[in-house]
C-alpha cells in the first residue's frame, strides 16, 4: 500500500524555512518521495487553517517514516524548527 506524508504549516520565519525546503525536497526524493501537492490553493473547511500544506505520495508508510528520520530529512527539519508551526502525518493509502 501506498502513503501519503500531509504537513499543515505556518511559517513563521521565511529565510530559514527557505533552507528546510532546500534540503527537504531532495531528502524525500531520496526515499521515492514525489509532491503531488506543495503550497498550492486550498479551502479550509474544518480545524486549524495553516497557510501551507504539502502532499507527497511514497511507496509504503515505512519508507516514508524512514525518510522522516533519515540523516538527510533531519538535517532539513533542523532549518524549520523554530522557522514554523507545523503538523506532519504519513498515512496509509487505499490503493
Amino acid at each position: 500500500m501506498g502513503a501519503l506524508w500531509i504537513a499543515h504549516v505556518t511559517v513563521t520565519d521565511d529565510e530559514a524555512y527557505g533552507k528546510y525546503a532546500k534540503l527537504a525536497g531532495p531528502a524525500i526524493a531520496k526515499h521515492g518521495g514525489e509532491f503531488i501537492a506543495r503550497g498550492g490553493r486550498f479551502v479550509q473547511l474544518e480545524g486549524k487553517e495553516r497557510p501551507r500544506n504539502v502532499v507527497a505520495r511514497f511507496p509504503d508508510v515505512d519508507t516514508a517514516v524512514a525518510c522522516y528520520h533519515s540523516p538527510e530529512y533531519q538535517e532539513a527539519l533542523n532549518h524549520a524548527r523554530g522557522a514554523s508551526e507545523r503538523e506532519l502525518m504519513v498515512v496509509e493509502t487505499t490503493d
